[in-house]
């Protein structure tokens, strides 16, 4: 953009901004683990935020640069304008925006940028040909909150899977949700209680891959933004109480080319192209490593574990849920679609979706051969069956996961060689932390007994 011209959607932006009477705006962008951060400024400072972009310190983000190296910029995307629901009563309105991170000194995409990230991957489809479309499935939980305002694991309600009240007592606060979603432009199209006590899903329309991204990020703070509004904490943990099932974020992946869905062959016994089992080839040999990306915390191995509907099994099918790749049923050609199950809702959305991305595509590039698909219960087999099957498990822990990342190649640069390190570096020191940790359990297990 030349400075002192503003584009045609930033005009648009600009004009919402005085109609709306919109008093300060959040600009937003996130860090590497996924947490999103803001900046904000007086909506008076618009004009000059997609002029010259709004500068900012960014040693102080996790992962981004050293301090020697730290000024950013923030430059809006105008196409994410929206106005903050939950703001309209309080000081005022506020709108919000999604920013790309710029490296000051060179003026390119700065590197370590998730979003950057993912929109290398995106560029890397195009010029195969293709366009990502994705739909998640970000499932949460919502606790009570102490007389000091601070979150319990005490649930909101007693309901289970598609109840309804009284049982289901978050049905108004889900309401609520989707009213403030709806507000921010978002075609919900269900939400329904999950099987755990006070565990709920919301689905939104599957979009392209980075507005997909960034409606991730922004589903998850609208949702807890919305419940601390009832005094109540929601939380994206993926496994928050034990020997319950955890929250996931299935995410349904197809690929489009000329208008038309890639991933689709009436012919094909399970109406799926060749393009699309290569690309299912790829996601699967390289899951190990995906599962560091999609799967980020300590706490998301309690979820991967055999019992809970979880995926633990690399392997796909068209008939059930224990595989970590399903093929859901499509009315329509264009429904046609993969659906990767392991991805929980702790994930920075634009890593995960760009090593997905890459993931498949490397399939397609290698014309990586398809496995057959499973259609028995693999929960059911044993060691021996899985091993006749040639059916492999997702890694066990952190630790295992970012041993994969590692050593995998493909993914390695689908990060960047930044991100990649810098990623890697923070999960080592988690997963560290944490096994020199001593548990409640094993206080309870051992201290009287040995």
């Amino acid at each position: 953009m030349t400075p002192g011209t503003l584009t045609d959607d930033e005009t648009a932006v600009l004009e919402e901004i005085e109609e709306e009477d919109i008093d300060f705006l959040r600009l937003q962008f996130t860090d590497i683990l996924g947490t999103v951060k803001n900046v904000s400024i007086p909506a008076s400072q618009a004009e000059k935020a997609f002029e010259e972009g709004i500068y900012f310190d960014g040693s102080s983000i996790e992962g981004f640069v050293r301090i020697q190296e730290s000024d950013m910029r923030l430059d809006p995307d105008p196409s994410t304008f929206a106005i903050l629901p939950w703001r309209e009563d309080e000081d005022g309105a506020a709108g919000r925006l999604i920013c790309d991170v710029i490296n000051t000194s060179t003026g390119e995409p700065f590197a370590g940028d998730p979003r950057a990230v993912l929109k290398s991957a995106l560029d890397d489809a195009a010029e195969m040909g293709y366009s990502l479309n994705v739909g998640p499935e970000p499932e949460f939980f919502v606790f009570e909150e102490d007389e000091d305002g601070r979150a319990t694991t005490i649930t909101h309600d007693a309901g289970g899977y598609f109840d309804l009240a009284p049982k289901d007592l978050a049905s108004d606060l889900r309401r609520e949700m989707i009213y403030n979603l709806e507000e921010m432009d978002f075609d919900v199209e269900a939400s329904h209680h999950e099987v755990a006590e006070g565990q709920h899903e919301i689905a939104f329309t599957y979009d392209d891959g980075l507005s997909t991204a960034d409606n991730i990020a922004t589903f998850r703070a609208v949702v807890r933004a919305t419940a601390a509004q009832s005094d109540l904490h929601a939380t994206f943990m993926p496994k928050p109480i034990a020997h319950i099932n955890g929250s996931g974020m299935h995410s349904h992946l197809s690929l489009f080319e000329d208008g038309e869905n890639a991933f689709h062959d009436g012919d094909d016994e399970f109406n799926l192209s060749e393009t699309a089992k290569q690309f299912i080839a790829g996601i699967l040999e390289h899951a190990p490593a995906i599962t560091a990306i999609c799967n980020p915390t300590v706490n998301s191995y309690k979820r991967l574990v055999p019992g809970y509907e979880a995926p633990v099994y690399v392997a796909w099918s068209d008939v059930n849920r224990s595989a970590l790749i399903r093929k859901p049923a499509a009315r329509t050609p264009a429904a046609s679609r993969i659906e990767l199950r392991s991805p929980d809702p702790s994930c920075n959305p634009y890593l995960a979706l760009a090593v997905m991305l890459q993931a498949g595509l490397d399939g397609i590039e290698r014309e990586l051969d398809c496995p057959d698909p499973v259609r028995e219960n693999i929960y059911e087999f044993d060691e021996a069956k899985r091993e006749e099957y040639g059916i492999e498990t997702l890694p066990a822990n952190l630790g295992a996961a970012v041993d994969a990342l590692e050593a995998d190649d493909v993914i390695s640069d689908a990060l960047g060689p930044h991100v990649a390190e810098k990623f890697v570096q923070a999960k080592r020191t988690e997963y560290g932390e944490y096994i020199a940790e001593v548990s409640d359990w094993e206080i309870d297990r051992y201290l009287e007994t040995f």
